[in-house]
């Protein structure tokens, strides 16, 4: 897929300085990284990375894919500039200056990369069902293979009404599911299209090759979720078409087969991905979708894996929707012409982007269909300076171009990516930016980086032979990668002064005994989903007020501000509301629509339940916990338990059900390995 004749090496001097030694990490930082990042050493399996190797791994990675791509090409390169630049990269990850994306962690510098592509280093991705009468099944297994290597994938339902759905002829051979990623898309793939008449269905699918539940998936990484899922996954594309047959597909049932996908590719827990739905604001059907008293149970089991939004127009009526948003925080909209007409909001209309089609789960990239991209953090709270905050942007923009070099193993996809380039150089802890720095000097920093951003791509761009992007900026929501250092995520403000961040881990995680001995407060599952619950404390260092207290206008205002003087793509941006506030969402949309490209909202909500994951707390609450911690050693542990959390905000995340939902319609035991298709369809 990537041919490397030669990998870039690290000078061991250099990381010696870093050997046995841990960062500056955030209060959940070594825990998020050894639970979701470190992989397994190889030809170690009694432990997994400690950072300095991750860093180790992804930065020599980087740099072996501009050697082998300026070799291949016979571009010059100079190994002592490129010893000096990475050297610069790595300790720029290791103060958390910036960092790569979770997929960029977990990914970057495996052999997964050279042999399968650059797919599994992408964040998010877009696929419109517009050419449904074309290739019926292509946009459902483009959705679910993109899934799979944890790229948060979102697609509308434009081929609403293009095809009609068929009873399926049925064939007197056993489909042998084979057991890779490529085999689960392809059984799919042959169940779809048997629906449009395009082939017969199998009289019989066996999945008695698929590795059983727990066993590890060395390759990628991680551990198989068994047949069950998929299994499952079949039973419910039927449950979905069958009763369609002798009609026209509707863009409800495009979103339950992309739901359906969507809930397989969770695997019961192991596997974490996003989705969005983009449906048009007038279809009434498509915004009732998740209303408890229009559906069945059956229905409502898999419409949780994704969040809906609607492709909206400025200059349209938001009264009905505002209304429903204020509700329970859906629709979300993205204002698909604003997308193609602007960069940034400051820069007027280009039309640059006129083939942009919609967005990705956590709407901070405008997306042709088949497009994917890579994003990459900075933290600009975590400057003193915006000369030392334009170095960082230097070698985050060198991460995320690197990215594009690399081939995907899908052919529509590279065809887009490898043309526009688009990367994604985003910004976390934005509000304690603003409380560091100030706010009119954190938006002169955007306007700022973002003209060397633009040199930088001129420059580099040239010297490696390769389109400049076509867009280069966003702010993604965060979450996970933003725990590391420590700060607020994306645009997002703090819970409070001093909260309780609760996390679940599975009772076998080699992860426990070391929390429990470091003095953390540990709690069994009060919904006995076998896991433990971990309290920890935390203090915003840089604070002013906390989520409930800012306006549902000033965290606009702030999304606006923000596409104005940075972003070229968008700001994925939740933004929290008090009950009082609600009426104000169709009058705020109104307002705001030539301002934005992209928002969403949720209802802001005291989580008084049980174990919830941020729970605020006093400062001397805060001191007493603190007071009984020790040092966390998680060194020679094998915390193989990875997630693909890296479309990672709180609203865009496809949940996790609980174990009782996992599979409703099969036993977690005796789950037979074939069935007849006779079997399937009843």
């Amino acid at each position: 897929m990537f041919e490397v004749r030669e990998k870039f090496k690290l000078s061991d001097k250099f990381l010696a300085e870093f050997d046995s030694r841990q960062p500056d990490w955030g209060p959940l930082g070594y825990v998020t990284f050894k639970r979701t990042y470190a992989r397994v050493l190889p030809g170690d399996h009694e432990r997994t990375e400690e950072y300095w190797e991750t860093v180790k791994r992804v930065v020599e990675g980087c740099y072996t894919i501009q050697l082998n791509h300026c070799k291949s090409l016979k571009l010059p390169w100079n190994p002592y500039k490129a010893q000096k630049s990475a050297q610069q990269m790595y300790r720029l990850m290791w103060d958390f200056k910036f960092l790569p994306p979770g997929r960029g962690l977990w990914m970057m510098g495996t052999d997964y990369i050279w042999q399968r592509g650059s797919a599994a280093l992408n964040n998010c991705a877009f696929v419109s069902t517009e050419e449904l009468e074309v290739s019926f099944s292509e946009p459902f297994c483009f959705l679910m293979d993109m899934s799979m290597l944890g790229v948060g994938v979102a697609f509308d339902t434009q081929g609403a009404g293009k095809v009609e759905i068929g009873e399926p002829r049925l064939s007197d051979e056993t489909y042998e599911v084979h057991d890779s990623k490529e085999g689960w898309c392809d059984v799919v793939r042959v169940v779809l299209e048997s629906y449009i008449g395009k082939c017969r269905r199998p009289e019989r699918i066996d999945y008695s090759r698929i590795r059983p539940k727990g066993a590890p998936i060395r390759t990628f990484g991680g551990i198989a979720p068994g047949s069950a899922p998929l299994i499952e996954c079949i039973q419910n594309i039927d449950r979905v078409l069958r009763p369609r047959c002798g009609q026209r597909i509707r863009s409800t049932d495009i979103t339950d087969l992309m739901n359906v996908i969507g809930k397989c590719v969770v695997s019961g827990g192991v596997r974490r991905t996003a989705e969005l739905a983009l449906g048009e604001p007038g279809d009434v059907d498509y915004l009732k979708l998740k209303d408890p008293d229009l559906h069945s149970d059956e229905l409502l089991a898999w419409r949780w894996a994704s969040n809906n939004s609607v492709a909206a127009d400025v200059g349209m009526d938001y009264d009905l929707l505002g209304q429903q948003t204020a509700k329970n925080g859906e629709p979300g909209y993205f204002w698909r012409e604003n997308a193609r007409a602007y960069g940034r909001l400051k820069d007027g209309i280009n039309w640059i982007d006129t083939k942009v089609a919609g967005t990705n789960p956590c709407a901070e990239q405008s997306l042709e269909s088949y497009e994917i991209c890579n994003l990459v953090e900075t933290f600009p709270s975590r400057h003193e300076t915006f000369e030392d905050y334009r170095l960082t942007l230097k070698y985050a923009y060198l991460y995320a171009k690197t990215v594009t070099l690399v081939p995907t193993h899908n052919e529509r996809t590279n065809a887009i990516m490898l043309r526009n380039r688009r990367i994604g150089l985003s910004q976390s802890g934005i509000v304690e930016s603003f409380q560091k720095h100030g706010r009119r000097t954190h938006f002169d920093w955007c306007d700022r980086g973002y003209a060397y951003i633009n040199e930088l791509d001129k420059i580099y761009s040239q010297w490696l032979c390769i389109p400049e992007s076509i867009k280069k900026t966003s702010v993604k929501p965060s979450g996970t990668v933003s725990l590391l250092p420590g700060v607020t995520p994306g645009i997002h403000y703090p819970h409070a002064k001093f909260y309780y961040r609760t996390i679940r881990i599975d009772k076998t995680s080699p992860l426990v005994d070391p929390i429990r001995r470091a003095g953390y407060r540990i709690e069994e599952s009060v919904y006995g989903d076998n896991t433990w619950v971990v309290y920890f404390p935390v203090k915003t260092e840089i604070f002013e007020r906390p989520k409930r207290e800012v306006s549902i206008w000033e965290q606009v205002e702030n999304v606006a501000q923000m596409q104005h003087y940075w972003a070229d793509n968008q700001v994925s941006a939740t933004v929290t509301f008090k009950p009082e506030e609600a009426d104000d969402i169709p009058r705020l949309l109104e307002l705001y629509e030539p301002r934005l490209k992209s928002i969403s909202f949720l209802p802001l909500q005291d989580h008084n339940y049980a174990q919830a994951p941020y729970q605020e707390i006093t400062e001397e609450m805060y001191v007493h916990a603190a007071s009984k911690l020790r040092p966390l050693d998680f060194r020679n542990l094998n915390t193989d338990e990875a997630q693909d959390i890296y479309c990672d905000a709180e609203k865009c995340e496809t949940p996790i059900p609980r174990p009782q939902e996992e599979f409703p319609f099969i036993r977690e035991e005796g789950v037979p390995e074939t069935q007849t298709a006779e079997e399937v369809v009843s």
